[in-house]
């Protein structure tokens, strides 16, 4: 066991989770998403489920979704309950499967119950993102599944593209071989790869952020038609709450997201996307308070259109602050400038 696991296993210890009953969805919801360059409508089911494996011995140094999981690990039974309590509420569209870990993993979803919810599913939208580790990716697994769905991608949680900050400050327990090789196995059975990158874990400045955002941008786009960027915010009962509480984390700015996407767009041929959760509040990624809602509502448009110059009339005067943030920081052994 790490030392970083070490320390997400004593900050959880300390946690007051919520019981509910488990034959309910931890959530469910309706946005936008893209299916083939068109607008639709997107439902996203999270199962509360007995919890993700890695997040049980430590996990994740920002994620709280652990919380999501259930006190006692539900039956079969209570699983299906789960799904069909949502199910009349599902239509055409996109449909996005999430549990606190991992859809294909069988101690939190078993074949069984895999088989139940593909299957309606096929029958009633148009396509399925399931999220999953991408140890789970197997020949099996994707077998069995492409059998039930017609449309199906598997979404995996790459962070980034740099081993030593996946490991080192994001604790996740897998290499970006590994992402390939779940990416190759999925392709091979017609199955598509969307991966989700995380803008600026802890221990990381503003700029090697950035920086790091776009390599990983370039690095997973062959692999993945389409990237969804995550920009961090500070979720309770986490590693990153910690440094937060302790003024030694700040959430990205809004500012370096549009300059990733700014440098990537039309280089990539997939799809890139973010959805600036918390946008505005201290805890998740902001600019100076002023333009937040301006900048929030251009990042979404740009992910709903795939055009630039969505990005044409931004501007603030926290311009000229960021950018000393990316010139300085770098010298701040770790501590945000800006808060």
């Amino acid at each position: 066991m790490t030392g970083l696991s070490e320390v997400m296993l004593d900050i959880r210890k300390k946690q007051r989770v919520k019981e509910r009953s488990p034959r309910e969805a931890a959530a469910f919801w309706t946005s936008d998403d893209l299916l083939e360059g068109v607008p639709v409508k997107c439902y996203t089911i999270i199962f509360q489920t007995r919890g993700c494996y890695w997040g049980q011995k430590g996990g994740c140094t920002m994620c709280g979704y652990i919380y999501d999981s259930a006190s006692i690990p539900p039956s079969t039974e209570d699983l299906i309950a789960q799904f069909d309590s949502v199910a009349d509420r599902i239509g055409e569209g996109v449909v996005k499967i999430f549990t606190s870990g991992s859809f294909f993993d069988v101690r939190e979803i078993p074949e069984s119950v895999r088989e139940h919810i593909l299957t309606r599913l096929n029958e009633i939208t148009d396509k399925v993102i399931i999220e999953t580790r991408p140890e789970f990716v197997t020949d099996k697994t994707m077998v069995s599944s492409k059998a039930l769905v017609d449309n199906m991608e598997v979404a995996i949680g790459l962070e980034t593209s740099n081993d030593d900050i996946r490991i080192n400050s994001i604790n996740k327990n897998f290499l970006f071989k590994d992402f390939v090789r779940a990416s190759e196995t999925a392709k091979a059975h017609g199955v598509t790869t969307k991966a989700y990158l995380m803008m600026k874990p802890p221990f990381i400045s503003e700029k090697d952020a950035l920086d790091d955002m776009v390599k990983s941008v370039m690095d997973a786009a062959p692999y993945a038609p389409t990237i969804s960027i995550n920009l961090c915010n500070v979720q309770r009962g986490t590693l990153v709450d910690e440094l937060f509480y302790r003024k030694a984390y700040r959430p990205p700015w809004l500012w370096s997201i549009v300059e990733v996407i700014k440098r990537v767009h039309g280089k990539t041929g997939s799809v890139i996307m973010s959805d600036p959760l918390a946008a505005g509040a201290s805890r998740g990624p902001h600019n100076c308070g002023k333009c937040d809602s301006d900048f929030a509502n251009a990042i979404r448009k740009y992910s709903m259109t795939q055009d630039i110059s969505a990005f044409d009339d931004l501007d603030c005067e926290c311009r000229s602050l960021w950018e000393k943030v990316l010139e300085l920081e770098d010298w701040t052994f770790g501590a945000p400038l800006i808060y």
